[in-house]
């Protein structure tokens, strides 16, 4: 991809954070290396660690409106190097992790209880969202605010693929050989492997449960086209036919359905993944009143219709979801009721060991 095509695919939100940070890492720089156009921040005002391109004003147009100006919004490229800075004393007042990293933000002592009274929109927050593992301390002090949400599961073909029931053992049908394509992340590709073997939990399985895993994955290996990397791959693939299905995010969903593709977003009857990213509020925040101004913004309803029209995710208020129409949510893949979503899907968790499950992965590519 050329560098101005690169610059307008990230501007545009036609591309992932994931997707930006594997191309870049790929050339050897970091997301803060790359600018961004926004609107200049001015001086004093709240300081905001994000996901580059999440920096954006119509996430947060409560603020805007409210101050004239624009938060600061210096970027990252990956939670860790996230929580690395901010350990070794980068000043910010609000950083946007996920909930797979809401442990190790904790455990590392630099984020301090977000006073919940101080937020007029708290009240709308789907419960399943806010009471996700580790957004609360020991002494019940709610730590984590979410903001946006996701989900992987299957993207497919209609036109090309013969579905009798959504459901991740899709991704085993061997009548589609050679046109399938699972996630090169092993954090993904792992526990949906775990999901169809029946693991009690499948982000974190006993030797057993990893073992037969491995073994659904290896059986899946000769089904597989190739493993993807990068949206913008498999999105390519899915249209032009060479894939008929493949693991994917709900940007792909808008993505391919602005370019005018048959594309299906299925919801597994084992339960679709789904996961949750949101603000904590750092231990020293200097701008702590405007910290409040900007959080409540970013879980506004009018926020959250914007999120969801423009970047195709899900948001953490219920009412945002009354502002957009069913074609619009259907065509992001999004529920018209995410309570109820919740409630019969599989929310990602932090994977303990990380390395033994990339291990196993590396195995199955390999042929091992």
């Amino acid at each position: 991809m050329e560098a101005q095509e690169f610059l307008s695919a990230m501007k545009s939100g036609r591309m992932s954070r994931r997707d930006i940070l594997q191309m870049l890492t790929a050339a050897g720089l970091t997301m803060t290396m790359m600018p961004v156009g926004r609107a200049k921040a001015a001086d004093g005002e709240v300081i905001y660690f994000t996901w580059d391109s999440y920096n954006d004003p119509g996430f947060h147009p409560g603020y805007t409106s409210k101050y004239n100006a624009e938060p600061e919004g210096p970027a990252f490229g990956d939670a860790e190097e996230a929580l690395t800075k901010v350990r070794g004393g980068f000043v910010v007042d609000l950083v946007h992790p996920c909930n797979l990293d809401l442990k190790r933000w904790g455990d590392a002592g630099v984020i301090q209880p977000i006073d919940t009274s101080r937020l007029s929109n708290w009240g709308n927050l789907f419960p399943g969202l806010t009471k996700l593992p580790y957004a609360q301390d020991a002494n019940g002090g709610q730590m984590f605010v979410p903001v946006d949400w996701g989900n992987t599961s299957i993207l497919y073909r209609p036109d090309l693929v013969d579905v009798k029931e959504e459901s991740w053992n899709m991704l085993w049908d061997e009548r589609y050989t050679g046109q399938i394509s699972m996630s090169a992340d092993a954090t993904e590709a792992v526990p949906i492997a775990g999901i169809v073997v029946g693991a009690k939990d499948p982000f974190n399985m006993t030797d057993d449960e990893l073992a037969k895993a491995k073994a659904l994955l290896v059986k899946q290996k000769p089904l597989v086209r190739f493993y993807w990397d990068s949206n913008a791959a498999v999105e390519q693939a899915l249209a032009s036919g060479e894939l008929v299905m493949a693991t994917g995010w709900n940007s792909s969903v808008v993505t391919l359905n602005g370019q005018g593709v048959n594309i299906k977003y299925a919801n597994p009857k084992e339960g679709i993944m789904s996961y949750c990213c949101g603000l904590v509020l750092t231990k020293d925040a200097p701008h702590l009143d405007k910290a409040y101004d900007l959080i409540d913004a970013m879980i506004a309803p009018e926020a959250g219709k914007w999120l969801i029209e423009v970047m195709g995710y899900g948001h953490s208020n219920a009412k945002s979801f009354d502002l957009v129409d069913d074609k619009t949510l259907a065509e992001r893949g999004l529920p018209r009721d995410p309570g109820a979503f919740f409630s019969k899907g599989i929310i990602q968790q932090p994977i303990m060991d990380t390395e033994r499950v990339q291990k196993v992965f590396e195995e199955v590519k390999a042929g091992a």
